[in-house]
């Protein structure tokens, strides 16, 4: 039974499968994480750091009561002392972004909608002072801004413009693809009452711009039009003068883009670019003449992918980077390409950071045993972590984690990251939950790695070993691993999945009669393909957001174009056999692994559809046990408190119901529930 998310008195009397029947007695004596504590886990988004590195800012994530609000999660701001150490609660009563100091007012600015706001506007905060003020306010939401050095003037992307129409009837159609609107670029000094903003007069949809340090310039990157696989594989940066507004030079690049930064200079950009057009991510680093346009690639052999760069000085970048299952904080010479690892691999798993000019560094940062939190290092790069956002989880014991590789059937190395069981014993078998990443463009750290939709320590608690690998085409590793899978879609990827499997077997950790897979998006692709080709290997299935039909996804999907340059490499009319046949439809009929199929009903990169099609296809060919849910106003992934603890919840079940005992029955369609709270 589907039930609207919005009936809450019945929700509420049916949302877990009782507490102590479904999760066991590591409820009831927090042996273990429980999926109750996953549902409040709060974590560190994003750090920023005060020029004079006396002052670090950095956002909270904080999720929603899943038993009181199905709402998304919300972003508050927090202020931390670099020298003592205390924090200071900032804004915790509404969700901000956009977070900035503003140049030479020693004040804070972000971008919130609060009450009687019409639309998303700036806001300035004086920390000494403790006050707040609207500094600007644009006729449609602002998106995203940038401060000129001057610290009056902001270039800042919004919205067109759009004229309501009334119409004369009482219904309107959707008219798909067309009439969109645009992201526009402009320019405005908040400093002067009444000014006009300029409008930059790009073509297309700006996705970022930045000034350049002497604010005679700035850096914009566009997109011909708003759809999502010109966001991907269309963006161009060009170099806009201040005063004309006209273009001074266009960067040579083509392929997916990341970000891009100025020199203090201002005589080259930094970019995280892909390195051509069929490279799969924005990984690789690219320098840009501002004058020219001109591109080098730096150190396209570098086996890591850059995440993110920062300028120490004209000729020198400080940079992030994964590496296998880790990450690497580091400087590099832009002309020699030479770096130096600060941080090496082996420890927190870095996700962002920000730097001072007296050397203070601020990170954010994961391990095995927390989510994100704060860390500072000083002069000697030593990582101190100064945030604790969830007191709580000290006193919860957590399972042994580590990063594992094994040897693919054609003599590849592959990785991935492994959860003992929290009761292992050397020589038993356990019951395996294999949880393959989207993408494939993408890879597990080995941080901490539990969330709604990924078991992680909760299927630890429960007596499962976990595994997250690291498939050929994952990042993390280079570009030519991430390259491997193109053009063999569920093919040499896919089997290194089966042979990780049967690494854990080899081990002696696996029992091979009670293995699970689950993934979303790709890993969903992944999970379909595991209950219908490789239906013997897996005793039970969940697929997320998935595809089951290549045909029918290119068609529906709005990401045609990347599919075709950093996946397949071929067009799907010049082989739809081919396509059919790498299609998890096609192989139905193998299929006896019980698959709990679930998606977002307005999921536009994977459309409802594939799901749609797999179950109609195993509900009508074989007798396997086959469900499908759905969450209604939930995308790609579900965003909303309520949908991901239901979510949580169902795939468990669903592994404890085939994967323990003998049940060979679906679990009910409903979830029985206690009244609870998750609060702290």
């Amino acid at each position: 039974m589907i039930r609207s998310l919005g009936q809450k008195s019945a929700f509420y009397l049916a949302l877990i499968f009782g507490l102590g029947l479904f999760l066991g007695q590591h409820a009831i004596a927090q042996n273990g994480l429980t999926l109750e504590q996953v549902a409040k886990i709060q974590s560190v988004t994003n750090v920023y750091l005060s020029p004079d590195g006396n002052t670090a800012l950095y956002t909270l994530s904080v999720p929603a009561d899943p038993f009181k609000e199905n709402a998304p999660n919300s972003s508050h701001l927090y202020a931390l002392d670099v020298e003592s150490g205390e924090t200071e609660a900032l804004i915790t009563d509404m969700s901000v972004s956009g977070i900035s100091f503003r140049p030479a007012y020693n004040t804070v600015t972000y971008l919130a909608k609060k009450d009687g706001d019409e639309t998303r506007s700036l806001y300035e905060m004086d920390l000494e002072e403790g006050t707040t003020e609207k500094l600007y306010a644009f006729e449609s939401n602002i998106s995203g801004y940038d401060w000129a050095s001057d610290g009056n003037h902001i270039a800042f992307r919004a919205p067109e413009p759009k004229e309501e129409k009334e119409s004369p009837l009482p219904y309107s159609p959707e008219i798909y693809e067309e009439n969109l609107t645009n992201t526009w670029a402009y320019i405005q000094n908040v400093a002067m009452e009444g000014h006009t903003p300029h409008r930059i007069p790009v073509d297309g949809s700006v996705y970022d711009i930045k000034w350049s340090p002497d604010q005679t310039k700035l850096m914009v990157a566009v997109a011909p039009t708003p759809l999502v696989d010109d966001f991907y594989m269309s963006q161009k940066v060009v170099i806009v003068d201040h005063k004309s507004r006209e273009i001074l030079a266009e960067v040579d690049h083509e392929g997916k883009l990341g970000q891009v930064t100025w020199s203090p200079d201002g005589e080259k950009l930094a970019m995280i670019a892909a390195a051509t057009i069929n490279d799969p991510i924005a990984g690789r680093v690219k320098i840009a003449d501002t004058e020219t346009g001109n591109t080098s690639l730096l150190n396209e052999d570098f086996e890591g992918s850059f995440d993110q760069i920062e300028w120490a000085d004209a000729n020198t970048l400080h940079y992030l980077a994964s590496k296998g299952s880790w990450s690497e904080f580091g400087s590099l010479n832009v002309s020699s390409g030479e770096m130096e690892a600060f941080i090496p691999t082996g420890g927190p798993v870095i996700s962002g950071f920000a730097h001072a000019a007296n050397g203070v560094h601020v990170f954010e940062a994961h391990s095995p045993t927390h989510p994100s939190e704060v860390f500072i290092t000083k002069d000697d790069f030593a990582l101190e972590r100064v945030t604790s956002s969830n007191p709580w989880l000290d006193d919860v014991e957590l399972a042994p984690q580590e990063v594992i590789t094994y040897e693919a059937r054609d003599g590849l190395e592959v990785e991935g990251v492994l959860i003992y069981p929290l009761d292992y014993q050397e020589g038993t078998r356990y019951p395996v939950i294999t949880i393959v990443h989207g993408g494939p463009e993408a890879h597990y750290d080995n941080g901490w790695l539990t969330d709604y939709s990924d078991a992680g320590q909760v299927g630890a608690a429960e007596g499962y070993a976990v595994f997250y690998p690291n498939y050929r085409g994952s990042t993390g590793r280079g570009l030519e691993f991430a390259m491997s899978s193109q053009g063999d879609l569920a093919g040499a990827e896919f089997d290194d999945i089966v042979d990780g499997v049967d690494h854990l077997i080899e081990m002696g950790l696996a029992d091979e009669d009670k293995v699970g897979v689950t993934g979303g998006s790709y890993g969903g692709y992944a999970t379909a393909w595991m209950s219908t080709k490789y239906s013997d290997r897996f005793a039970a299935g969940v697929m997320f957001v998935g595809i089951s039909n290549n045909l029918s996804k290119w068609g529906t999907s709005d990401i045609p174009e990347e599919l075709y340059h950093v996946h397949a490499r071929k067009r799907i009319w010049d082989d739809y056999q081919g396509y059919l046949e790498r299609s998890p439809i096609y192989h139905v009929d193998n299929a006896e692994t019980p698959l709990l199929i679930m998606h977002g009903k307005e999921d536009t990169r994977v459309d409802p559809g594939q799901s749609y099609e797999l179950y109609r296809h195993i509900k009508t060919r074989t007798d396997t046990p086959v469900r499908l849910v759905l969450y209604p106003g939930e995308g790609h992934g579900n965003r909303n408190a309520t949908a991901k603890y239901d979510y949580s919840l169902r795939s468990l079940r669903w592994f404890n119901q085939y994967l323990k005992g003998d049940q060979t029955e679906r679990p009910d369609s409903e979830l029985e529930v206690q009244e609870m709270s998750i609060e702290n």
